[in-house]
């Protein structure tokens, strides 16, 4: 019985990821980086393009349900799957949760697709990916928008079961027996959690294609990266000063998930060009709570950098 249980949640999982895969299929090309084969979309055209990285437990759909067409132009939009998310590859093991690893990734796209400068727009966990972008390939960044950004330490840790996922052994066994029936389980009350106190639609989840985060492989990408990022942080804040080119910040002052007051403000004092927005009883998703007016920003930096 000890056996049979965890062999039956393992074939149940792998049958169940098979159809999530073709419940949300590709929608882009793939391009060669030293992650391996990124996953991108590319939307609308003209000027200098913007790069969407999206956060944690997320794909390049996670955009859709909030900015729709807006992404049609004018003026181009890239839109990426991080390494190990969607349908990206991950091939360089746990050294793929750097930072530095995924920005020299988030290049190499931009070499493949013949784009020497686009404005980074960055939300949640990809923030601290996008300043790291604007460290070390200051000259492949036109500007950042950070929307709802981790940029700062924090106190405290991750969630228990990103650490959990994140362990050798032990991850791989919790994400292909017991990952992706609960997260299906818990998938609308955490939705609604990261959003609060704003709400989303009942169909979010599928127009966001939130269960292609639960497939085991994916979910443990999203662990490693989560697990890894407050030490990234903390290695890179001490760097911020650096940054040169443009920087907005929008985010929500009733932000639950990642504190406003320390990352956005931090980056408002470590980055002294940051154009800092604060929009009022907003949560975590500025760019649901105002999308015409984070759109407008964002087309904003691409026509100063074009």
């Amino acid at each position: 019985m000890s056996i049979a249980v965890p062999a039956a949640l393992t074939a149940w999982t792998a049958a169940r990821s098979r159809a999530i895969s073709r419940s949300f299929p590709a929608r882009g090309r793939f391009v060669e980086t030293r992650a391996g084969r990124l996953h991108v979309v590319e939307r609308g055209e003209g000027g200098t393009p913007a790069m969407f990285l999206h956060g944690a437990s997320s794909s390049v759909r996670v955009w859709e349900p909030a900015l729709g067409d807006r992404l049609d132009g004018p003026g181009r939009s890239i839109l990426v799957d991080r390494p190990g998310h969607g349908f990206s590859e991950r091939c360089s093991g746990r050294a793929a949760a750097r930072l530095d690893h995924q920005a020299g990734a988030v290049v190499d796209a931009l070499d493949r697709l013949d784009i020497d400068r686009a404005v980074i727009v960055a939300h949640s966990w990809a923030g601290a990916l996008a300043c790291r972008m604007a460290l070390d390939h200051p000259g492949r960044v036109a500007g950042l928008v950070l929307i709802a950004p981790v940029t700062h330490p924090w106190p405290g840790g991750t969630i228990w079961y990103y650490d959990l996922a994140a362990l050798p052994v032990v991850g791989p066994l919790f994400s292909w027996t017991v990952a992706l029936p609960f997260g299906e389980l818990w998938m609308r009350r955490s939705i609604a959690g990261v959003f609060a106190p704003q709400q989303v639609g009942a169909g979010y989840a599928t127009e966001a294609g939130i269960p292609l985060a639960l497939r085991p492989r994916q979910f443990m990408a999203n662990a490693e990266d989560c697990a890894a990022l407050l030490a990234e942080v903390t290695a890179q804040a001490p760097r911020y000063g650096e940054i040169g080119c443009p920087v907005t910040v929008i985010s929500g002052e009733a932000d639950g998930v990642v504190w406003t007051h320390l990352h956005s403000l931090g980056m408002a004092r470590d980055v002294p060009q940051t154009r800092l927005i604060l929009l009022p009883g907003v949560g975590h998703g500025p760019h649901h709570a105002e999308p015409e007016r984070v759109m407008a920003e964002i087309r904003a930096m691409q026509g100063a950098a074009s």
